[in-house]
């Protein structure tokens, strides 16, 4: 199920909210948690133990630390909790992958394909694989205490809110949260306001650009024109797509009295990279930051291991976004700029550029790097960027001629503008203006009645 279709808007979400405030205080953390269970299983109800497993592995590795005789004995639990969660990423996820790899070296060296069964990859393994990882890494450094109720701990991981395409969050962040939470009628009212201008910034700008995006990648010669119409639509349309999945997943948490921390802080306005990635998915950088780099040592072993440990957490950053080798060199993209980057502030202090050169240019390196993040693999990323290069022609194809209409020009350089205004235009969520918001969420909805179905771009990892 996703937030952005009827059966949610108009059946499961009404009755949840009516059961939820009808519950007595006590069972309310159970009516989410079966809810949560619900609405995930109505995909695959058969991944649903697979979430059930993880959950359970956790709370108990976590029960285990906290009575642990010895810090050895801790850490092992610690690892041995981290791996299993990592062996069921890494199963389901990138065994295709890895096979599929193997078979090209085999192939190229005359050997026989290995046969295998396909593996599904469950929704949202990467998101509740993580908060499971995070929570556990959280207890052995005794940065909160393990739960110390079952429902409770589930229905964190489960919250289906976040469940199926973050925010990222951390256990002790909501913790407090599950024992006491404020419900009123001005936050509920706010949560619906957030959720709407989600709602709306997904169905009616990203669902509008995502045609001129498919349609450029999947020419096989893009020309100048398809290939930078492909690629601006693409930037338009994942910014407003999963930026507006998680104002929806901040909103519907916040009208049941859960506070969740901001997201997107205006990315594409950074005047670099490492401050895009401070504002770019936040939950998901601090999870890199704080599980990842800190790890293999941040900046605590010299400089030119803290450029290795850039790299190293952004292409492992990068490969966790699907099994693909797209997405390892788009980390390597980013992970190498981020390096770089630092090299250049320490060796020569802030760059003297105005402020707009600087966002361009940011803008540049980032669109340069969506495009192989959205490609089918490397081939398809080639030939795009032979395309942006003007190597097949520079004239729109007849692919993309009858894909540029009026309505769908209008709702990017509207995207932009928004994009690029929403630093003011947010205020209008505390002014009267912000009522303009329920016209737009109806045409919305009537415009979702009327279209396909098109799920978020970030539930594929």
């Amino acid at each position: 199920m996703v937030f952005s279709s009827n059966i949610f808007l108009f059946l499961f979400l009404p009755i949840f909210l009516a059961s939820y405030y009808l519950t007595p205080w006590r069972f309310k953390s159970l009516l989410i948690l079966l809810f949560s269970y619900g609405f995930y299983a109505w995909w695959r109800p058969d991944f649903l133990s697979l979430l059930v497993g993880v959950t359970v592995v956790s709370y108990a590795i976590a029960l285990s630390m906290e009575h642990a005789a010895t810090d050895q004995r801790r850490s092992r639990l610690l690892a041995f909790g981290v791996f299993l969660n990592l062996a069921a990423l890494a199963y389901f996820k990138y065994a295709n992958f890895g096979i599929d790899s193997a078979n090209v070296l085999l192939t190229g060296m005359g050997f026989e394909k290995i046969e295998f069964t396909r593996i599904i990859l469950p929704i949202g393994l990467s998101f509740y694989i993580f908060h499971a990882i995070s929570y556990l890494v959280d207890i052995y450094r005794r940065e909160a205490p393990p739960a110390r109720n079952l429902i409770d701990f589930a229905a964190f991981i489960a919250l289906f809110p976040h469940l199926v395409a973050g925010p990222v969050l951390r256990y002790h962040l909501l913790a407090e949260q599950f024992r006491s939470r404020i419900h009123s009628l001005e936050r509920f009212s706010r949560g619906s306001l957030i959720f709407m201008v989600g709602f709306c910034k997904k169905v009616l700008i990203a669902d509008s650009v995502a045609p001129l995006a498919d349609a450029a990648f999947a020419v096989a010669h893009p020309s100048l024109a398809d290939a930078w119409i492909g690629a601006v639509a693409y930037t338009i349309q994942l910014f407003f797509d999963f930026s507006g999945y998680t104002d929806m997943a901040i909103g519907l948490a916040l009208m049941i009295g859960f506070v969740f921390p901001e997201n997107f802080n205006d990315p594409y306005t950074s005047k670099s990279i490492t401050e895009f990635w401070k504002r770019w998915h936040m939950s998901l950088s601090n999870w890199l930051r704080e599980y990842l780099y800190i790890s293999l040592g941040g900046n605590r072993k010299g400089v030119f291991r803290t450029y290795v440990n850039l790299f190293l957490t952004m292409l492992l950053g990068g490969l966790w976004h699907g099994a693909n080798w797209t997405f390892v060199l788009w980390g390597a993209w980013h992970g190498g700029i981020l390096a770089f980057e630092r090299y250049w502030q320490e060796k020569h202090g802030p760059s003297r550029l105005p402020g707009w050169i600087q966002v361009a240019r940011t803008m540049l390196l980032v669109m340069i790097g969506w495009v192989i993040f959205r490609a089918v693999d490397i081939h398809a990323a080639i030939a795009m960027y032979k395309g942006m290069l003007g190597i097949h022609g520079t004239a729109l194809t007849a692919t993309m001629s009858w894909q540029l209409t009026v309505d769908r020009l209008m709702v990017g350089l509207l995207g932009i503008l928004l994009i690029y205004a929403m630093p003011r235009l947010r205020s209008m969520v505390s002014n009267p203006l912000r009522w303009l918001i329920l016209p737009l969420f109806l045409w919305a909805v009537a415009t979702l009645s009327a279209q396909s179905f098109t799920p978020f771009l970030y539930f594929q990892f």
